[in-house]
C-alpha cells in the first residue's frame, strides 16, 4: 500500500494570469524576483495558524493540548505561529526541544516521544521540567529514574507510557514504514507488558507517572481506526485508576496524532473528526476529567506548504513505438524523498499556466530530479505538452526540509515562509561550494 491512499483536493488556486498562488501571493513573481531560487520551499502561515484554530475549535470546552509534532516542520517561523496559537510540542530529539522552547513553546506543554533517547537529552528534558518523557520500553524507566536521581532534582520526574495497542495492521490503512501501532513496531510498551512497568514506577521514587498514551501512525485516512486505538487505551487507564494501580492522578491522556491530508486522492477526515472520535471513547470510559493530548504535524502543515523547482529539460524517446517523455527538475530526492521513501504522491502543477483556459494537462510527464538513483522519481503527471519553465510539488509542507539532505553534493533547499501576503522570512542554503570545502577539509 502506498501512503497517500486518501485525500481529491484542488489544484493550486491561481490569479487571471493562470499564476499559481500561496497565501494569495504569486509565486512566479517571486521567482521573477529572486526573492525565490529553485529549489526552494514556501510555505503559508497564516494556513497554518487557521489549521491551529480549528483544530482547537474540535474540542470545544474540553481541557485539552495540541502538541505539535516538530518532526513535520522545524523551521521558526512555523514553530512560533503554532506557539502563538496555543500550541505545544511533540518532540524527538534534544535539538528539537531546543528549538521548541526559542520559539516559545513553554516547557510544561512538551512532550518528548523517541525509543532510544541518550542520557545527555533525558538530562535536558529533565533540566527544563516538560510535562513527560514519553517511555516507550519498560527498561527505560530505571534509565530515566537514574539521570533524575544523578541529577539530584528537587522534584521527580514526569513520565508517561506509550503504550502500544497493537491495531491490526492492515487497519492501518497506511504504509508500513509509518504504521507504529502494531505488535512488530518497534514503539511503544506491550500491553502485556504494563504491569510490570507500573510494578517498576512504584519502586522508583525518582518518577511521577502522568499520562498514558500512544500513537498508531501517520496519515491515517479513516477515523475507525483511531477510534479503536484510543478504546484500548480509555480502557486500560479506566482499569489502572480503578485498582489502585496509578499512584498519581493523571495529567492527561495522549491519543497521538497521525491524522491524514488530502495529497489528491479525495477528502479525507479532518483533525477535528478523529478528536471527537476520541472524545466519545474517552467519555463512554467516564475519563471525562483527564484532559486530552494530541500530536499533529502533517495535517497542521503539510497542504500548505510547496516546493517549487525549475525544469533543466525535457527528454523524450521512442520506445517500441511508443513515445515516453520525462520532465527533468532540478529538485531531487534529496529535497523530498518521501516519494522515495514512501512511495508517496505529490501533485506536480506549472506554476505558470500562460492564462490558458483550456485544458493544460494534455500530456502525461514522468517528473524525475538530477540525483543519481533511479528512485529519484515524482511519478508521471498529466502538464502541458509544452514543457514548463517552472513546476510546483504540491502538499510538500510537512516531511520535505526536514528529510532533506545533501547527497551527490546537492545544497539543501532555501525556505521562504508567507504571512499577510507577503515574505517575512527566508532561509538560505549554504551552496555547493560549501559542501565541497566542507568535505575537503577533513583532515587537513
Amino acid at each position: 500500500m502506498t501512503e497517500e491512499s486518501s485525500g481529491t483536493s484542488p489544484t493550486p488556486k491561481r490569479d487571471s494570469h493562470g499564476r499559481a498562488l500561496l497565501g494569495g501571493v504569486p509565486l512566479s513573481e517571486l521567482v521573477r524576483s529572486g526573492t525565490l531560487r529553485t529549489p526552494s520551499y514556501v510555505y503559508d502561515l497564516d494556513a497554518i495558524a487557521a489549521e491551529a484554530r480549528e483544530l482547537h475549535q474540535g474540542f470545544g470546552s474540553e481541557a485539552h493540548l495540541v502538541a505539535f509534532a516538530v518532526k513535520a516542520n522545524s523551521a521558526g517561523p512555523v514553530v512560533r505561529t503554532l506557539a502563538a496559537e496555543g500550541c505545544g510540542a511533540d518532540v524527538v530529539s534534544g535539538a528539537e526541544l531546543d528549538v521548541a522552547i526559542a520559539c516559545g513553546v513553554a516547557p510544561s506543554s512538551i512532550v518528548y516521544n523517541g525509543v532510544a533517547k541518550r542520557d545527555d537529552e533525558i538530562d535536558k528534558a529533565l533540566g527544563v521540567g516538560i510535562l513527560a518523557i514519553q517511555i516507550e520500553s519498560v527498561e527505560e524507566i530505571g534509565r530515566v529514574a537514574a539521570r533524575a536521581r544523578a541529577l539530584g532534582l528537587d522534584r521527580r520526574a514526569q513520565i508517561s507510557l506509550r503504550i502500544n495497542p497493537a491495531v491490526d495492521f492492515d487497519a492501518l490503512e497506511t504504509h508500513a514504514n509509518i504504521a507504529t501501532g502494531h505488535d512488530e513496531a518497534k514503539f511503544g510498551i506491550a500491553q502485556e507488558d504494563l504491569p510490570r512497568a507500573l510494578e517498576i514506577i512504584r519502586g522508583a521514587p525518582e518518577v511521577r507517572l502522568v499520562g498514558l498514551g500512544h500513537h498508531i501512525g501517520s496519515q491515517i485516512p479513516t477515523v475507525q481506526a483511531y477510534r479503536t486505538a484510543a478504546r484500548t487505551l480509555f480502557s486500560l487507564a479506566a482499569a489502572f485508576a480503578g485498582n489502585g494501580s496509578l499512584r498519581d492522578k493523571l495529567l492527561f491522556l495522549d491519543t497521538g496524532g497521525g491524522f491524514g491530508i488530502d495529497y489528491g486522492a479525495g477528502r479525507p477526515p479532518r483533525p477535528r473528526e478523529f478528536v471527537q472520535a476520541a472524545l466519545e471513547e474517552r467519555k463512554l470510559c467516564e475519563l471525562a476529567d483527564i484532559p486530552l493530548l494530541v500530536e499533529p504535524g502533517r495535517s497542521l502543515v503539510g497542504s500548505h506548504g510547496m516546493l517549487i523547482s525549475r525544469v533543466v529539460q525535457a527528454k523524450s524517446s521512442s520506445v517500441r513505438g511508443t513515445t515516453r517523455r520525462w520532465l527533468m527538475i532540478d529538485a531531487g530526492m534529496n529535497d523530498l524523498i518521501r516519494p522515495a521513501l514512501y512511495q508517496a504522491r505529490h501533485r506536480v502543477v506549472p506554476l505558470d499556466t500562460n492564462g490558458a483556459s483550456a485544458d493544460f494537462t494534455a500530456t502525461l510527464w514522468r517528473v524525475v530530479g538530477p540525483v543519481c538513483e533511479s528512485s529519484d522519481d515524482f511519478g508521471v503527471h498529466a502538464l502541458p505538452d509544452t514543457a514548463p519553465t517552472y513546476v510546483a510539488l504540491l502538499d510538500a509542507g510537512a516531511y520535505g526540509f526536514t528529510m532533506s539532505n545533501q547527497y551527490n553534493g546537492r545544497a539543501l533547499p532555501d525556505e521562504v515562509f508567507l504571512r499577510g501576503g507577503q515574505v517575512v522570512a527566508v532561509s538560505r542554503a549554504k551552496s555547493q561550494d560549501d559542501w565541497v570545502a566542507d568535505r575537503i577539509a577533513i583532515g587537513r
